[in-house]
């Protein structure tokens, strides 16, 4: 307890400097709290559009994103006709745009999906969909960033569409975009005939190993992944995920600087009171405990205020209308236990070398230090 006391007593007195270290602990923290929570939240929320209803996806072999992967109707009508298939839903990813708005996600999709039975129908109805030529479904946050109603002609690229559904959905990424019937959207995107992805469900999950040879032996242009299996080797999932370790560490690594200045500073300002504990008894592994214990306080400081400020700005991200409804914020308990983990190693590194100068200083030399 008196050792606690005389780490809180030294922090005191020096607060300026402790706080420095706490604020850049803190920012690393809430910078990589932020960042792995967005990117998390996006990719939970591509993940569920996908996994709607489904057991397998089926989409083109080596594509570098879904959103180049073509299989065509043909292939998708020998899927549909395989033993074992229940379902086999389409879908074609697309970007449009609408004045001030230059990139929309766009979802072809048919009028059986899914994902349209299971949302909430806030204006027009489902069995619209598809009927007449020339219309747009809007997703509910589509809708209000646009500032469009059922009915409105709406301008989609270079063409005008009228509005006939606005549809409410628990996906960010879908409820902030547009819902266009499957040909139509191939007419759109220039790409008759084909979808980017099949949600295949399968009468007996159990089958499925059998399914995934069949697809890849009788077609092997394409491969059928199982929802873990593609969620775990998205090539895009895995560039963005250490893309996000790799700009939150970034932070960090300043972070555990302003640690290291911190503690070297407050070594130099008191050398000699560190040659009085070494004449008062003090060991060389009790004055590194110090320094360490020190820094130990400053992370944990820093680990609640980081914590603080990450989670203000997920609770804020996603009501700012410039986002259009994409952002939703996931962060489990393996993230933050990694944050807090990263956190205290970042700051035990920076005081690596004050703590070793402090054990290091002798007490004869020490009392003559200006």
């Amino acid at each position: 307890m008196h050792f606690l006391s005389l780490i809180l007593i030294n922090l005191r007195r020096h607060r300026l400097r402790a706080l420095i270290g706490v604020a850049g602990i803190g920012f690393g923290v809430a910078a990589m709290l932020a960042i792995l929570g967005v990117v998390n939240g996006a990719i939970t929320m591509f993940e569920h559009i996908l996994s709607t209803d489904s057991h397998y996806l089926v989409m083109e072999k080596n594509v570098s994103d879904l959103f180049f992967s073509s299989v065509k109707d043909d292939e998708l009508a020998a899927l549909r006709a395989q033993p074992g298939v229940a379902s086999a839903h389409p879908l074609l990813f697309g970007i449009v745009s609408s004045p001030g708005y230059p990139v929309i996600t766009c979802f072809g999709v048919e009028a059986d999906d899914p994902r349209l039975a299971h949302a909430e129908w806030l204006a027009g109805q489902r069995d619209d969909f598809g009927r007449n030529p020339g219309e747009v479904f809007l997703g509910a946050r589509a809708a209000e960033f646009l500032h469009a109603h059922l009915g409105d002609e709406l301008p989609i690229g270079p063409i005008q569409l009228r509005v006939a559904g606005i549809l409410k959905t628990e996906n960010g990424f879908e409820d902030g975009g547009v819902f266009l019937p499957l040909r139509d959207a191939q007419a759109y995107f220039h790409r008759a005939g084909v979808s980017s992805v099949i949600a295949v469900q399968l009468s007996d999950r159990s089958t499925g190993a059998r399914f995934k040879q069949a697809v890849e032996s009788a077609q092997p242009r394409l491969i059928a992944l199982e929802n873990r299996e593609f969620n775990q080797g998205y090539h895009s999932f895995r560039i963005l995920q250490t893309t996000a370790w790799a700009v939150g560490l970034c932070a960090f690594l300043l972070g555990g600087l302003g640690v290291a200045n911190t503690m070297l500073l407050s070594v130099f300002s008191r050398i000699r009171e560190i040659a009085v504990l070494r004449v008062c008894g003090f060991s060389h592994r009790q004055v590194a405990v110090l320094i360490f214990g020190e820094a130990v306080v400053i992370a944990a400081a820093g680990l609640v205020l980081g914590f603080t400020l990450g989670a203000g700005v997920l609770a804020l991200l996603p009501r700012l209308p410039q986002f259009q409804g994409y952002v939703r914020a996931d962060v489990g308990p393996v993230v933050l236990a990694g944050i807090a983990l990263t956190a205290l190693l970042t700051a035990a590194g920076g005081a690596l070398y004050p703590a070793w100068y402090a054990a290091r200083i002798q007490p004869a030399e020490a009392l003559r230090y200006e």
